[in-house]
């Protein structure tokens, strides 16, 4: 039997950890608000800042009206002209284009709630994500999805109120795409630690569609080993039925649970998730858009579920790099444990570890790349751009 490849990217968080540990995950911290009146809101924002906590939105929905007001001196001050219908021109680009700098300053009243040791438990491997990153990059995000998900929750609400019933519970889903190795899930543990951290969305959980991914079993009887990560590897129909789920409110769905040490699906075990007030669902295919089966006809995307979706992006050339410098570490290190299904790289020289690395990133991971995963960027709502050393450089969000 031919031997498989690293269609899908084992998980960077395992390096480090003790066999049979779970990923990492930083508490949400969070401050239960009184309710205030509006005149305090200016007080109540600057004793918090002080503690390292999140104000409510309705004060940065304030500090957005303001901003709005005094336009031209934010246009001094940020360096861009107020995104107003003035100049919104250009119909043909679908999205506003920021430099990190510019993003940077959209960050406004937002405090930093996470610390040093909160990050390392946090990032990647290879990934040189500091504390000046996620100020500049992940709390301008979370400042826009927080006044997002408040906009939703207050639209349920004035549906509900239309029907004369109560406003259900719907969670706000966030979709995360991207290549393997360009660094989408420790993109998503920082956003989830964040905005768990916001006291008005504090259980936010996140689900990869790794777990959705056919047992090896399946995939070796089709002849897909190979081929894992790309659309056809994934059990499609169980993932909508999990979103379906999930977004009519059931206090519990469950999500299959992948190894990355042993590379299959776990018979038997199960992610619970609780009704949260955020789900993250992050993995290479969630914005595709193809068909079930080849004699399906498309009627319903995973994307359909989505409030908003992100694309983390970088140059092919880079995340080649990215992805070899992660496999010469893992030869190092998880490929070295027993149980792990790629444990005969363990023993490779260095050599014929990046020879075998460039291998499997053209014959699979590239590939799938350039044929299903890139031609969907232009689907999401949020645009991230990284450079060769994984900080990002430009922001483009998606105009309304």
């Amino acid at each position: 039997m031919e031997e498989p490849c690293c269609g899908v990217d084992v998980d960077a968080c395992l390096v480090g950890q003790p066999r049979g540990s779970k990923e990492p995950s930083v508490a949400a911290r969070w401050i239960q608000h009184r309710a205030r009146t509006l005149e305090d809101s200016l007080a109540h924002n600057r004793f918090h800042q002080r503690r390292g906590c999140v104000p409510r939105t309705q004060f940065l929905a304030s500090r957005a009206v303001l901003a709005f007001t005094l336009g031209i001196a934010h246009a001094v001050s940020v360096g861009f002209a107020p995104v107003t219908a003035l100049n919104l021109t250009g119909a043909a680009d679908r999205y506003l284009t920021f430099s990190r700098d510019q993003w940077a300053e959209l960050r406004a009243a937002t405090p930093l709630t996470l610390s040093q040791t909160d990050l390392e438990s946090l990032r990647g491997i290879n990934e040189r994500i500091d504390l000046d990153e996620v100020a500049a990059v992940y709390l301008p995000l979370t400042r826009l999805l927080n006044l997002y998900v408040a906009g939703t929750q207050n639209l349920h609400k004035a549906s509900a109120a239309f029907l004369g019933t109560l406003a259900p519970k719907v969670p706000y889903v966030i979709g995360i795409a991207g290549s393997v190795a360009v660094g989408k899930s420790t993109f998503a543990r920082i956003l989830q630690a964040l905005l768990a951290r916001w006291p008005d969305h504090p259980r936010v959980e996140l689900v990869t569609t790794d777990g959705f991914l056919y047992p090896n079993a399946v995939l070796e009887a089709r002849g897909l080993m190979n081929r894992k990560g790309f659309p056809e590897s994934y059990d499609t129909r169980r993932l909508l039925q999990f979103l379906r789920e999930v977004k009519s409110g059931m206090p519990e769905v469950a999500a299959p649970v992948y190894s990355h040490v042993v590379y299959d699906i776990v018979p038997g075990e199960e992610v619970i998730v609780h009704q949260p007030d955020i789900l993250i669902l992050e993995g290479l295919n969630v914005l595709q858009v193809g068909a079930l089966t080849e004699n399906t006809e498309i009627t319903e995307f995973v994307s359909d579920y989505f409030d908003f979706s992100i694309f983390v992006d970088a140059a092919e050339a880079d995340i080649e790099e990215f992805y070899v410098l992660r496999f010469l570490t893992l030869c190092d290190t998880v490929f070295q444990n027993p149980d792990s299904f790629f444990q005969h790289y363990a023993h490779l020289t260095r050599e014929q570890a990046i020879e075998t690395a460039r291998t499997i990133w053209r014959e699979i991971n590239g590939k799938n790349l350039r044929e299903n995963i890139e031609p969907t960027k232009h689907r999401a709502g949020l645009l991230l751009q990284k450079g060769r050393d994984h900080r990002v450089t430009g922001v483009k969000l998606r105009r309304l």
